[in-house]
């Protein structure tokens, strides 16, 4: 099982609590356990990824083993902690100012 912790405006969205578990098969990436939450939790899609280019919405970071993985391909295979559940694979509302 895969651990995802969600940001309170995206529980709110999914009507869930503040981590999800999700059965992944295949290879764990970025790509792997979003598309997981997304099928999980339809009222997700758009919010975390563009509908059209699949691409990781502006404010959202993600983040697993203290390691900002946000700019890594999406097809990169996660950190075996996060695989084995050891680990939860975050995602964060950024926030931005000046």
């Amino acid at each position: 099982m895969i651990r995802v912790i969600l940001p309170f405006h995206l529980r709110t969205l999914a009507r869930t609590g503040a981590e999800v578990e999700l059965e992944i098969a295949g290879p764990v990436t970025q790509r792997s356990v979003l598309d997981a939450l997304e099928a999980r939790y339809p009222t997700l899609r758009g919010t975390i990824r563009d509908h059209v280019s699949r691409q990781r919405r502006p404010y959202l970071r993600f983040f697993a083993c203290e390691e900002d993985l946000s700019h890594q391909p999406p097809d990169a295979l996660l950190p075996a902690e996060v695989a084995s559940g050891k680990e939860p694979f975050l995602v964060i509302g950024a926030i931005a100012g000046g």
